[in-house]
């Protein structure tokens, strides 16, 4: 279930979109995010996808889905990644930290890593492993209440 947070500026940082284009947060602001940070080595990370998927369909429009994978150039690359994405068939957003700078801004220890986040750009809510279907729901109403 994802815990409130107490409200806190999300913090920028700067990743890479599949063609390699740097893309900041701050850029996609002014609607909710649901930012998830992945690896498609993480089983935990692929258990959850297809639950943000199905969101991502429903709620793609209202809400930005920033699914960050954690390219470390080592266990992950942007190939491995993609190829995962592709062959699972998703089609939500998908951005590479390849200098690993969402991370450290967001204290990541472990994946997967899910962070709710206003049209204001605060930190609302974040859970902490895999979120099931109700839980990434429950965090989709606490972004959408704020309407």
């Amino acid at each position: 279930t994802p815990e409130e947070s107490q409200t806190m500026q999300a913090p920028d940082f700067t990743v890479e979109d599949g063609e390699g284009n740097p893309v900041t947060l701050s850029s996609l602001q002014g609607k909710p995010v649901i930012l998830n940070f992945w690896a498609s080595w993480c089983p935990p990370c692929k258990g959850e996808m297809p639950d943000f998927q199905t969101a991502y369909e429903s709620y793609g429009e209202d809400i930005r889905f920033v699914m960050v994978n954690l390219t470390d150039g080592g266990r992950e690359t942007k190939e491995k990644a993609q190829m995962f994405i592709e062959e699972s068939g998703y089609t939500f957003p998908v951005y590479y930290d390849v200098n690993m700078e969402a991370a450290f801004a967001y204290y990541i220890s472990s994946v997967p890593a899910t962070f709710f986040i206003d049209a204001e750009g605060n930190i609302i809510a974040h859970g902490v492993g895999m979120l099931d279907a109700s839980s990434l729901q429950q965090g989709i109403d606490m972004l959408l209440q704020d309407d």
